[in-house]
């Protein structure tokens, strides 16, 4: 397989999952593994104390969610939903979403690390320096202690859990934002699918009932309207000039990228110019003159295609 067609595949049902490996090429994995440990200064475990904090932070979890209902948006009876890849250990981010007369409202929640993360601490010190999660093949090093990760912090079915929520009311003509609301909220989700089941029940949307444990919520329709919704976002953002790095990205990935894109810029907008924050913006570092002279001739070598040369320099 080319690298550009493993690229390609990277965005669809076929590109996702976990692979068998053969011994030798297990051992060769966990060679490199530990080479890149060694290079980039990655540590896997994690230092007791911060082991500890985390495990102190999972007991009683209930009672401290409903502690925290009364200050937080209550939003467990919206049909609410993880698409992750089916290899995924954590659910950090699920959308919900309704179609009223006039609008489109979209919700998307992502898990509350700082209520159980906090500046005190030694876990968040360690969070800080490992800066991300590191996904290798077949190996992942956790920003955050495992039982954090996949327990309070994850938005895992059918559980109560702490959020936070950028709530979009949209155009239904262009899309545009006419409301914008972040709120800290506890939500529930109803179902975790996989990329293939959510092609599954937009091709049958019978398959859901497999899906739920409450076989009244409607999941197959919201699921089918945030399709209707994310192909639209897409093409706007490529009738916009969005460059569109996988045009074989399938339905799956496009619903929850694009929800992900409406909700980071509709944060943008909130920090910026309505709150007067200043904000980072991070590109990609300037080619050099060699790429910029590849990538001009790859251009001019499109059928159709002609760049002026004055623009060359």
């Amino acid at each position: 397989m080319s690298d550009q067609d493993a690229q390609a595949q990277a965005g669809t049902v076929e590109g996702q999952g976990p692979v068998e490996i053969d011994e030798e090429l297990a051992r060769h994995l966990g060679n490199k593994r530990e080479e890149l440990f060694e290079k980039f200064e990655i540590r896997d475990e994690f230092p007791q104390e911060v082991l500890d904090e985390a495990a102190a932070r999972t007991e009683d979890v209930g009672s401290e969610i409903q502690g925290e209902v009364d200050e937080r948006r209550d939003l467990r009876d919206m049909t609410t939903w993880t698409t992750d890849p089916i290899d995924a250990q954590d659910f950090d981010d699920a959308i919900s979403i309704e179609r009223r007369e006039d609008e489109y409202v979209l919700w998307v929640h992502i898990a509350d690390v700082t209520h159980y993360v906090t500046p005190d601490t030694a876990m968040w010190e360690e969070a800080r320096e490992r800066a991300n999660t590191v996904y290798l093949p077949a190996y992942t090093i956790h920003m955050l202690p495992p039982i954090l990760a996949e327990t309070v912090c994850s938005l895992v079915p059918n559980e109560d859990r702490l959020a936070h929520t950028v709530e979009m009311h949209l155009d239904p003509e262009d899309l545009s934002y006419e409301e914008i609301d972040i709120y800290k909220s506890v939500v529930r989700s109803d179902a975790r699918l996989t990329y293939s089941d959510c092609e599954e029940v937009l091709d049958d949307p019978d398959a859901a009932e497999d899906l739920l444990e409450d076989q009244e919520v409607d999941l197959a329709e919201k699921n089918e309207l945030a399709w209707d919704l994310a192909e639209r976002m897409h093409e706007q953002r490529k009738a916009d000039g969005s460059l569109v790095l996988n045009p074989r990205r399938d339905r799956a990935h496009t619903i929850i990228e694009e929800c992900m894109l409406k909700a980071n810029k509709a944060v943008t907008h909130e920090l910026m110019w309505d709150r007067g924050v200043e904000a980072m913006y991070r590109v990609h570092p300037q080619p050099s003159p060699d790429e910029w002279q590849d990538a001009l001739q790859e251009i001019q070598d499109l059928n159709g295609v002609s760049v002026p040369a004055e623009t060359w320099d």
